[in-house]
Parts: structure tokens; C-alpha cells; sequence
């Protein structure tokens, strides 16, 4: 994620005196555009044009977190103008949902689209262990010799769905590089991420928090209750070093 830089244009506008067009938004840090979308969004006709109109030039960067804000916001919204272009345009969502094994994402998609995080991180478990096999999928739960034969692109597939629609704050990768930044020392992740504070872990579900104001990092959960061995496996997965 690029920061963002100070610039006089990125000031908060109300809707009395919304003025954000497209070369603006396109100007702007990925930071920035993630608080425009929202100015774009709640400004009515003329900012959920803007938003469409981003959508279509980002055909081919349709995999950041501000385009699956926008196609979030635009899903939100709900008009008729808005669920035909979405539609017409990105029927599936902003994410190409790819697999080596033809496991199917399309209800991990419209989970993390609608925002409902808690569902999401169940299905992504169970996805996770569609993956591993039958007996994976017979027991719910993963071992972290498992998780050595995902295939690369249904990782960075689940991943990219929780990174873009929740605005760059979840996903697997959001927490590697966490967790490379505190030296790999886990006992820092789990409190950066929240997901133990001193000596007691969070608790399952009524712990966690199933939202944006989360820590970076908080979701997915990666079967955390059975230790450390199965979010090691998976953040030292060649997906995120692979293109």
C-alpha cells in the first residue's frame, strides 16, 4: 500500500461542495482514494458516477483495495443504474477467482463484499481444507503439513479477496509482512494483531473484531487455536514470494 503524501486537494469535502472528478481520484495516493471513494459514494448521482467511471479505467488493476471499495460502495448503493453496471461489468466482483483445483470462491466473494467477516472466516476455513482433501474437509481443521501442496494461485486467490475488500487491512500477506517486521517473533504478531493481549489469547468469536476498525492483520484467523505451526506454513507459502 502506497502512503500518502500531504497535498492541499486531498482535504475532506462535504456534499454541499463535492467536487472530486476522475483525474483527481486517479491523482491521488491509494490511501487517499480509499477516503474519496467514500466522499464519492455518499454524494449521490454524480459521485457514484465518478465511481464507475474509476471502475471502468481500472479494468486492469481491478486487484486493489480501492477498486474493491468502489465496487463495494457502488454494490451498496443499490440503484438501478448501479446494479446494472456492476452487473454488466464485474458480474462475479473486482477479484478473477482462480483455482488449481476448481474450488469454487464466489460465496467467499460476496461475503467479504457485504462486509460480513465473521461468515467470511469460516468459509475460508473450509475452503482451506477443500484444498488439503477429504480427510481435511471430514475433519474441519487443517494440519500445517497441509498446507505445503496449496496450490500458489488459490492462495493468493483467498487472499486477494480479503485484501481487497477490506481495504488493505486483512489477508495473509498483510500479516507476513507483519509478522517479517517484528522479526518474525510471534508473540509480537499475535498482540499487533490482537489476537492475544499479555497472557491470554482472544477469545472465539465474541473476542474478535468482525469489522474495519480491527487491527491490520486480524483476519483471516488461519485455524489460530491449534498453535503456531499452521500460520507459519502458510506465511512461508511460496505464493507470496511467486508471482
Amino acid at each position: 500500500m502506497s502512503r500518502s503524501t500531504t497535498n492541499p486537494t486531498s482535504a475532506p469535502l462535504s456534499n454541499s461542495d463535492f467536487a472530486i472528478d476522475l483525474p483527481r481520484l486517479n491523482a491521488e495516493s491509494e490511501k487517499t482514494q480509499l477516503q474519496l471513494i467514500q466522499q464519492c459514494a455518499d454524494a449521490s448521482d454524480s459521485g457514484l458516477e465518478t465511481l464507475m467511471e474509476f471502475l471502468l479505467e481500472r479494468q486492469a488493476q481491478r486487484t486493489s483495495a480501492a477498486a474493491g471499495k468502489a465496487y463495494r460502495l457502488l454494490r451498496k448503493a443499490n440503484t438501478a443504474k448501479t446494479q446494472e453496471f456492476c452487473q454488466t461489468h464485474f458480474p462475479q466482483g473486482v477479484v478473477p477467482l482462480q483455482s488449481a483445483q476448481e474450488v469454487d470462491y464466489s460465496k467467499l466473494q460476496e461475503l467479504l463484499i457485504q462486509q460480513d467477516f465473521q461468515a467470511a472466516d469460516r468459509l475460508t476455513l473450509e475452503k482451506l481444507c477443500e484444498l488439503a482433501g477429504d480427510a481435511a474437509i471430514q475433519r474441519k481443521w487443517i494440519y500445517f503439513t497441509e498446507v505445503e501442496s496449496f496450490p500458489t494461485i488459490d492462495l493468493q486467490t483467498i487472499n486477494l479477496l480479503w485484501l481487497v475488500y477490506s481495504e488493505g487491512k486483512f489477508g495473509y500477506s498483510v500479516q507476513r509482512e507483519l509478522w517479517l517486521g517484528l522479526g518474525k517473533n510471534w508473540e509480537k504478531l499475535w498482540t499487533a494483531i490482537g489476537w492475544k493481549s499479555g497472557n491470554s489469547w482472544t477469545r472465539y468469536p465474541q473476542g474478535f473484531t468482525w469489522n474495519l476498525s480491527a487491527p491490520r492483520g486480524h483476519l483471516p484467523l488461519s485455524n489460530q487455536l491449534r498453535g503456531v505451526r499452521v500460520i507459519a506454513s502458510l506465511l512461508m507459502h511460496p505464493a507470496w514470494t511467486e508471482k
